[in-house]
């Protein structure tokens, strides 16, 4: 399975600007040391495993922006699909395939 999830802070007034990134880095450090396949950007990270070991991993990286607000934000999307590994990197492959065979049939 494939988790993009999205973890934040709120009621914690400690930035000025409203930024929630040493919250955040605590977080993806989390899921870093995890092992798992993974990949982050400026909105989600992404973990890909078996269910147990995702949510274990979800859970512990909430866990680590608790101590930076006195409320915690989650956003969690999930594609399980059993028996298949790789995903992460396979269902981009994919998509940059179908991109590129659909931009040279439209120069034919």
């Amino acid at each position: 399975m494939i988790v993009a999830f999205s973890v934040a802070p709120s009621g914690t007034g400690s930035n000025p600007d409203g930024s929630v990134h040493d919250a955040v880095a605590e977080a993806v450090k989390v899921v870093r040391d995890s092992g798992l396949p993974n990949r982050t950007s400026s909105m989600f990270t992404e973990i890909e495993g078996e269910w147990d070991e995702v949510f274990d991993v979800v859970k512990r990286a909430t866990e680590a922006v608790a101590p930076f607000g006195s409320r915690i934000s989650l956003v969690i999307k999930a594609d399980i699909r059993p028996g298949h590994q790789g995903e992460i990197d396979g269902k981009l492959q994919r998509l940059e395939k179908a991109i590129n065979d659909s931009q040279g049939s439209a120069l034919s």
